[in-house]
């Protein structure tokens, strides 16, 4: 049977590098990307030099209806999907709650909470036992800030992802007699370029210190986590939330 995983945003950061690693592991990857179709053809064209099978899938993970085009487009150019990793997610501005507006609130459980759950819902549906699917596995990508807090920085992302947290617990249970395994990493301090996005382009280095092991971690290691979720080595394990952040 063909592995065939689906990594929302996936075409930089944690995600691209989750999408080449699993590449060599050989799944058949659909790379989703919001607007940068640029990096994300580039992770597509990375995988396939490397002899691994690759697409580009274009969706805003907060609209439901191009998240249903997605899911059909996988199953069309790819087949039924045994992997998911729901990795798109944003974080905003530094900003204290007492600032915060009602649509920065919006957009940050649009895409990080719901946003994960209808993929997920998309994923049983095609994995699922009950469905006739042959089981499959769900990683959701949160954030040691799930236990943190991010306070002035921003709780907004840490709610989210705390969110996240229970979602993935509770639909573990949930799926756990029909064939699909669902857990999470909660990564730390990671040198990606989100830290840009919020405005803090050093803040991975900045931060270094706060860490045990005194230096941020790569999306490469955040990776390896995810692809040992997603396959057979992790077979008894459901439901976990695992902490990638160097002891933080």
């Amino acid at each position: 049977m063909s592995h065939v995983v689906l990594i929302t945003g996936a075409s930089r950061g944690i995600g691209a590098a989750t999408a080449l690693l699993a590449a060599r592991q050989g799944y058949a990857v659909a790379v989703n990307y919001t607007t940068n179709s640029l990096a994300a053809d580039e992770v597509v064209r990375q995988i396939r030099k490397q002899g691994g099978s690759a697409i580009t899938v274009q969706a805003d993970v907060a609209d439901e209806a191009q998240v249903l085009a997605m899911f059909e487009k996988v199953d069309a150019k790819l087949g039924r999907l045994t992997a998911l990793v729901n990795n798109a997610g944003v974080v905003d501005r530094t900003e204290r709650v007492d600032a915060m507006s009602v649509a920065r609130l919006k957009r940050m459980f649009d895409i990080n909470v719901i946003g994960t759950m209808v993929c997920a819902r998309e994923a049983v549906k095609r994995m699922s036992t009950r469905y006739g699917g042959a089981g499959g596995a769900i990683v959701n990508v949160s954030s040691v800030a799930a236990r943190l807090g991010a306070p002035g920085q921003y709780v907004d992302y840490a709610a989210a992802k705390g969110a996240v947290d229970v979602f993935t617990i509770g639909l573990a249970k949930e799926v756990a007699g029909e064939g699909i395994r669902v857990n999470a990493v909660r990564p730390g301090i990671i040198d990606t370029e989100i830290h840009a996005s919020g405005g803090l382009p050093d803040r991975a280095r900045d931060l270094a210190l706060q860490v045990p092991m005194q230096r941020p971690g790569t999306a490469g290691e955040v990776a390896q986590s995810i692809v040992w979720l997603m396959g057979p080595e992790s077979s008894y394990t459901t439901g976990a939330l695992l902490d990638i952040a160097g002891g933080r």
